[in-house]
C-alpha cells in the first residue's frame, strides 16, 4: 500500500488546503505541528499566493501561445519571401555567391550546409 502524491500543481495546492484546514480543525492537538522542517503556519498562508501564481502563469502561458500562433501567420509569408530573394539572388550570381553577403546572406564556402531552408 502506498500513498501517492500527484505532480500537478493545481492538485498540490487543493491537497494543502485540505490538510491545512484539518490541520486547523485538530489545534494543538495536529500530529503535524512536530513536522521538523516546514510549519504549516507559515507554509499555509503561502497557498493562496501560489495558486495566484499558477492562475496568472497559466493566462500567461495563453497569451504565449497566442503570440506564437500570431507571430508563425506573419512569419509564413515573410520566410517565403526571403526563400524567393535569396534563390533570385542565387540565379543572378550562380558563379559567385559572395555578392549574396551584401543582401544580408551567409555564404557558406563548404559543398553542402545542415539546417538551411
Amino acid at each position: 500500500m502506498s500513498v501517492l502524491l500527484s505532480l500537478n500543481p493545481v492538485e498540490i495546492l487543493k491537497l494543502a488546503k485540505l490538510i491545512l484546514q484539518k490541520h486547523q480543525e485538530e489545534g494543538e492537538n495536529s500530529p503535524l505541528h512536530t513536522l521538523k522542517e516546514h510549519s504549516w503556519s507559515i507554509e499555509g498562508s503561502k497557498i493562496n499566493q501560489c495558486l495566484q501564481k499558477h492562475v496568472e502563469a497559466e493566462e500567461l502561458k495563453a497569451k504565449m501561445e497566442a503570440a506564437y500562433k500570431e507571430r508563425d501567420l506573419l512569419l509564413k509569408p515573410l520566410t517565403e519571401i526571403v526563400k524567393e530573394s535569396r534563390d533570385k539572388l542565387i540565379e543572378i550570381n550562380r558563379n559567385n555567391l559572395n555578392p549574396l553577403k551584401e543582401w544580408g546572406f551567409t555564404v557558406d564556402e563548404s559543398s553542402k550546409s545542415k539546417n538551411i531552408i
